[in-house]
């Protein structure tokens, strides 16, 4: 108990709250993001959503910003395919036949048959985006982060839609970050 209490004093004091911190940033550079392909294009995406936003403004060079929003995205476009099938069968046959000579001949025959078969094929053009963010002061430190996802929007594409879902949240917890204080 008496080591904890000793480390506690030993350590320096916390710095200045990280919220309060995102509300004194004025100009952020997005790096490159990791991830897929897509990345890229989130990227321009989220840009371009923070621009609107008119929190801080966007920088292109890094050793200008006071901060720098970090992260990775990805943008999928794929097929979704459901396949499925059912038969049904029946067959039958009778034949009676019977012959005292060559001539005369006896004969009785009788066939039925029937069949169903049912195929469903769908296939659906899907679109998904994902993207983890962060806020890095220049120390390093995390000041702020979040993750998104969307399936698309009904007017808007899912990079797009994840681009808007991150400015949202990150308005929201400024908002609440003012409020603190």
């Amino acid at each position: 108990m008496i080591a904890v209490a000793l480390w506690a004093f030993l350590l320096p004091p916390p710095p200045e709250g990280l919220t309060n911190q995102l509300l004194e940033l004025r100009r952020v550079y997005v790096d490159k993001f990791g991830g897929a392909e897509g990345g890229a294009h989130l990227r321009e995406m989220i840009i371009s959503a923070l621009q609107r936003a008119k929190l801080f403004v966007m920088t292109e060079n890094p050793e200008k910003a006071d901060a720098v929003l970090r992260g990775s995205g990805e943008d999928l476009i794929f097929t979704d395919t459901f396949q499925s099938g059912e038969n049904v069968g029946a067959r039958g046959s009778v034949a009676l036949s019977s012959g005292r000579s060559r001539y005369d001949r006896d004969s009785l025959g009788l066939s039925t048959g029937a069949t169903d078969n049912e195929q469903t094929r769908i296939a659906e053009r899907k679109h998904e985006a994902s993207a983890a963010v962060r806020i890095v002061n220049k120390d390093g430190d995390v000041i702020w982060s979040t993750t998104q996802e969307s399936m698309g929007a009904k007017f808007k594409s899912a990079s797009a839609d994840v681009a808007d879902k991150i400015v949202r949240q990150l308005l929201q917890d400024y908002d609440k970050a003012r409020a603190r204080r």
